[in-house]
């Protein structure tokens, strides 16, 4: 057994360099990341959103106030020029109270890429999955039973032109199952032909703005004085929730 560590030592050496060379010759090259910050910029007539203390119209000339809106966001996609996809796991709670929430940061892999998708909601199995913790936790206030599952999106405030109790709007639009489904998949090119380059130690910035008018009439007309509440599954909430799916574009990249 004395004479076997001499040579297995060597052996060793040669293994490990075997290896080194693998990674490094281009068979299995190493991984490189960068970083990209997403921004969610909630505007009304392309200027910010500001909550309770400014009032609005809607293209059906109905005036209204906004104290809450938020919605989650899952399942973020970066395609490349080849239609490609990177799939980033993840739950986001994007609530226009909370600066913080408006902004992700994720790693990519180093590529050039051409658009974004997630989808907008919370997957079924998630509805499902017992309690849950961060984004998900039942005491962000989008929850409503393990039947009814998350609040997707949410936007609530006042409206002269509502007849409900104080003037109040309410749209809390929810469903993950069958024909109550409000779950959609959002695509977005980036504009002007523009691509998102990630880069090793850089970090680039997606500026995607959620245009709040939209939301009135993206698909269906959506009038408060018809319709100031929606507040469980239906087709009713499905129907708000196509609209909701149109409030989004990327307005810029910028690449550094």
């Amino acid at each position: 057994m004395k004479y076997l560590l001499p040579i297995a030592v060597p052996l060793l050496l040669l293994f490990n360099l075997h290896a080194i060379c693998q990674t490094k010759g281009g068979l299995k090259a190493p991984i490189k990341f960068g970083t990209a910050t997403i921004i969610f910029n909630n505007t009304v007539n392309h200027r910010p959103l500001v909550l309770i203390d400014s009032t609005y119209a809607n293209p059906f000339g109905e005036q209204y106030s906004l104290s809450k809106f938020k919605y989650y966001i899952s399942g973020i996609r970066l395609f490349n020029a080849q239609k490609k996809w990177e799939l980033k796991q993840g739950y986001y709670l994007i609530n226009q109270s909370i600066d913080s929430s408006l902004q992700l940061n994720i790693a990519l892999q180093e590529n050039s890429y051409d658009s974004i998708a997630f989808l907008l909601g919370v997957d079924s199995a998630r509805n499902t999955n017992g309690a849950q913790r961060g984004a998900l936790d039942p005491l962000n206030d989008m929850f409503w039973t393990w039947q009814s599952g998350y609040i997707m999106q949410k936007l609530e405030g006042t409206s002269p032109h509502s007849s409900i109790v104080n003037n109040k709007i309410e749209y809390h639009l929810g469903g993950y199952s069958g024909a109550n489904s409000v779950l959609q998949q959002v695509v977005l090119p980036f504009p002007g032909n523009n691509l998102l380059a990630i880069k090793r130690g850089s970090n680039s910035i997606i500026n995607i703005n959620a245009e709040i008018n939209h939301f009135w009439s993206g698909v269906v007309a959506v009038k408060i004085k018809d319709m100031p509440v929606c507040s469980a599954p239906g087709l009713l909430a499905k129907k708000m929730a196509a609209n909701f799916s149109k409030l989004f574009t990327v307005s810029s990249v910028v690449n550094n």
